[in-house]
């Protein structure tokens, strides 16, 4: 699909980008004051040998933008990657809220989104264990609404003051700055240990949730609980969830670290080729809803923001469709510069007494303001709201809005009292008037404080292979930890998780298991199937698949790869040489990959193509062996035909041939059908059964 079908049509976020786009295609070189430029080779010197002069305007301009032109990073979330799309609702939800973007089927609102890491620095990789931040900004016709989120309904901490130790304790430790982008290092564990609150997220950011496959196959989640209110003021809780179309799937950790050197820009660059392809990421945006009278019904605080709402309790209703369909024209004016607020919210939409969440509405907006150089940062064109902004705010630095007439205050008379505010009706913002009584005090609410029975739903409900990557993790992550008496604290912690979990990770880290366990209050489910990822959507749809191929291949691999991109799947050739290729036949294809520039880790699943010579060539490079051997050990799909399985048979032991997972054929009788095994194989995603 081409870039003008993709952007026939732009919607009013993208008409608004408009007047801030520059094309310099064709132009003259200007300074930024507009003075047309004769040299832009050599600064201004007293003789070619002399000295420098300070009267080069250009040189300084150029070289003072230059020093200039770092931002301090985010904090957290340092390392995103965004992109543009729309939002559509199913159907009007006047029964629950009044926000206006959740009532027109027929409208598109535009969106932006960034996926990130949380704990890495902007050069750090995309494929560490960690959460993934899934924030969305709608720019409705009421204002920006943003929808700050994670990969994981849940967090570390339960009240927002302790988000600042949290934070110190996962980043690289001071006295070194080491490790960058990873959790496996004492502070962060002596964190984990010595505040149990911790124990349902850690669960989470040990399992494969922690190493997602794609942007695209993660879910979002709010994490808060928050309020929907309906034009009578009827408030209803709220937890907001994004289910992607092609299901939720992971990495293995071993993949993780390898691909974290092969290509750190892993997850960008297949965000950014999907959308390029026209295969555009999709999310399904669903709710979970809970009346008010029931707010205390549950054997958990629904405000604690260390819990989840169990979907076989409270079922999640899809409501809409988030389609992601435009790459950025320039990452740092969008991506970089993108300030997202959970307190940016419409009316219908309010917020809730969860602690975290309180604090959060604090200290958004402070760390806007430092990151981006002052009060001014909503006029940045990403952040832009595409309805109509009228308000008495002046002055500071970066300010864009140049305001008319003498007045910059409320209430006034020389202007008519303009602006004025809005009633409800007009769509004013009107707070939801909860009623709350209590004294003043440092406190956490008893029903806080059961830490362990959630953690134990989620270890309950992963399948085997998920519980064998979750012990392995903890294994991994506690043995690179110094300190003995740090890594005996989290056992003891495991224990009131599940003894066998500690059990399996005891002896692997030189720690002993403890006597006494605490046992979990207000038992909750004993499972939640909702929470396993082999539950998932299993699709073959925008999955890569690496086609082995040399010169000489058979007619079979064109078949092959006909059926593979007719079922949505990209096929990219990886051969002795890049170039176009010739086979029996006559027939060409492009191979993109050689053995040196790619990797099986960079794939889905591979393809082995047949013909004689062919597999000769293939077989001379020495890395060919090691990438089917890696692609089998990482569980993924392998198909070979005709002298393509010879070649199998020789990267492979005899009884992995018939491993799950591996379709082969050498005959035009097993042919028949191959294509459609082999589709299907792809569309399983991993052979976890399989015997390594």
């Amino acid at each position: 699909m081409s870039k003008e079908d993709k952007h026939m049509k732009k919607d009013a976020k993208e008409e608004q980008l408009d007047s801030f786009r520059v094309d310099n295609e064709g132009q003259k070189l200007t300074t930024n004051q507009g003075l047309k430029v004769s040299d832009d080779e050599f600064s201004l010197k007293a003789g070619e040998r002399g000295p420098t002069l300070m009267e080069d305007f250009h040189f300084r301009e150029k070289m003072t933008h230059f020093d200039h032109e770092r931002i301090p990073e985010r904090i957290v979330h340092a390392r995103g990657f965004g992109a543009h799309g729309y939002f559509q609702v199913y159907e009007p939800l006047t029964s629950i809220t009044k926000a206006g973007f959740l009532q027109d089927p027929s409208v598109k609102t535009p969106v932006f989104v960034r996926f990130s890491t949380v704990a890495g620095s902007r050069g750090s990789a995309d494929t560490v264990r960690d959460v993934r931040g899934f924030s969305t900004k709608f720019y409705t016709e009421e204002g920006n609404y943003d929808l700050v989120g994670n990969n994981m309904p849940v967090f570390f901490i339960q009240d927002a003051i302790k988000f600042p130790d949290f934070i110190h304790a996962v980043k690289p430790e001071p006295h070194n700055e080491v490790p960058q982008a990873s959790s496996a290092h004492d502070t962060f564990w002596d964190f984990m240990a010595n505040n149990p609150e911790t124990a349902h997220m850690m669960m989470w950011s040990m399992s494969d949730r922690a190493l997602p496959r794609s942007f695209r196959m993660m879910e979002g989640f709010g994490v808060h609980t928050f309020r929907l209110v309906n034009e009578e003021g009827k408030a209803h809780f709220v937890k907001f969830h994004w289910k992607p179309v092609l299901g939720v799937h992971s990495l293995v950790w071993d993949e993780n670290q390898k691909i974290a050197g092969k290509d750190p820009d892993f997850h960008r660059r297949d965000l950014w080729n999907a959308i390029e392809t026209g295969n555009y990421p999709e999310f399904e945006f669903g709710l979970q809803i809970i009346n008010e009278e029931d707010e205390f019904n549950f054997d958990f605080d629904i405000l604690d923001p260390t819990k989840l709402w169990p979907e076989e309790i409270v079922p999640v209703r899809k409501v809409g469709k988030m389609t992601l369909t435009r790459n950025t024209d320039n990452f740092f004016a969008e991506t970089e510069q993108i300030a997202f607020h959970p307190g940016h919210v419409v009316p219908g939409i309010d917020f809730s007494n969860d602690p975290l969440l309180q604090g959060r509405l604090f200290s958004y907006t402070d760390t806007q303001i430092s990151r981006l150089g002052g009060p001014n940062f909503a006029e940045i064109p990403i952040n832009r709201p595409i309805a109509p902004v009228h308000n008495n705010q002046r002055d500071g630095m970066h300010r864009m809005t140049v305001n008319q007439g003498p007045v910059s205050y409320h209430r006034n008379g020389i202007a008519g009292n303009s602006p004025s505010t809005s009633t409800p009706q007009e769509g004013g913002y009107q707070h939801y008037a909860e009623k709350v009584d209590g004294r003043k005090v440092q406190a956490r609410s008893d029903s806080f404080k059961d830490f362990y029975s959630q953690a134990t739903m989620f270890w309950n409900s992963m399948s085997a292979v998920e519980k064998k990557h979750i012990t392995s993790a903890f294994q991994f992550e506690l043995g690179k930890v110094q300190r003995m008496d740090v890594r005996q604290s989290v056992i003891n912690l495991l224990m009131n998780i599940d003894p066998k979990l500690a059990a399996d990770v005891a002896p692997k880290i030189g720690a002993q298991l403890p006597e006494e366990v605490k046992q979990s209050k207000n038992p909750t489910p004993t499972d939640s199937p909702a929470l396993s990822m082999m539950n998932t959507i299993f699709s073959a749809k925008t999955r890569k698949v690496a086609i082995i191929a040399g010169a000489g291949f058979d007619q079979t691999t064109t078949d092959v790869i006909k059926a593979l991109e007719e079922a949505g799947v990209t096929a990219e050739v990886v051969s002795d040489r890049l170039g176009p290729i010739a086979g029996q036949g006559g027939k060409e294809i492009e191979a993109l990959h050689t053995f040196l520039t790619s990797d099986s880790l960079l794939f889905d699943a591979i393809y082995i193509a047949g013909g004689k010579e062919s597999v000769n060539l293939i077989a001379s490079e020495s890395d060919a062996k090691d990438f089917v051997r890696e692609a089998y050990k990482h569980f993924k799909p392998i198909g070979a035909v005709n002298e393509g399985v010879a070649f199998l048979q020789k990267a492979l032991a005899e009884e992995d041939l018939n491993a799950p997972g591996i379709v082969t054929a050498t005959s035009k009788d097993k042919l028949s059908g191959f294509e459609n095994k082999f589709v299907e194989a792809v569309a399983a995603h991993r052979f976890w059964d399989r015997k390594l």
